[in-house]
């Protein structure tokens, strides 16, 4: 019988522990609510401290859409790990696939992206997911992702 107990809150160290990303390319702050082979809640605080931010764009800041996707990506990976246990440590996790993204509004230093996943299929190795990012409740992005242990 699969374990879908709700994990409530992983922190940035347990994510590191999880996927191989790491400074400046983590973005994910921390996971607030996560279902294994169900749903998971994460977020990410942007500051103006973002590498990202020097080029894109000087005197208007404003996170790259491709960015907000990775996070969304990141946050599906950690569910997935904790979905596949045995996959800790012995295969990556790869971004397959990215269908219907669209970008309601920009986000800007000082927002908080919360994102949010459901996994909606699951053949073999290949995971699907319905995501979104929101600021302050907003729709800010949003796509279906789909990933793969390779």
């Amino acid at each position: 019988m699969e374990d879908r107990t709700e994990i409530k809150d992983i922190d940035v160290l347990g994510i590191m522990r999880l996927l191989p990303h790491r400074y400046p390319f983590i973005l994910v702050d921390r996971i607030t609510s996560l279902v294994p082979r169900e749903s998971v809640e994460g977020l990410k605080n942007v500051t103006m401290n973002e590498q990202f931010f020097q080029g894109h764009f000087p005197g208007q800041p404003v996170m790259p859409g491709v960015l907000i996707l990775e996070g969304m990506a990141q946050a599906g990976g950690c569910m997935a790990y904790h979905s596949f246990p045995e996959m800790i440590d012995n295969k990556l996790l790869y971004f397959a696939g990215i269908d219907k993204a669209r970008f309601r509004r920009p986000v800007v230093p000082g927002d908080q992206l919360i994102y949010s996943l459901e996994l909606t299929k699951h053949k073999r190795s290949v995971m699907v997911m319905e995501g979104a990012a929101y600021v302050n409740g907003d729709l800010a992005t949003e796509a279906t992702l789909m990933a793969s242990f390779g």
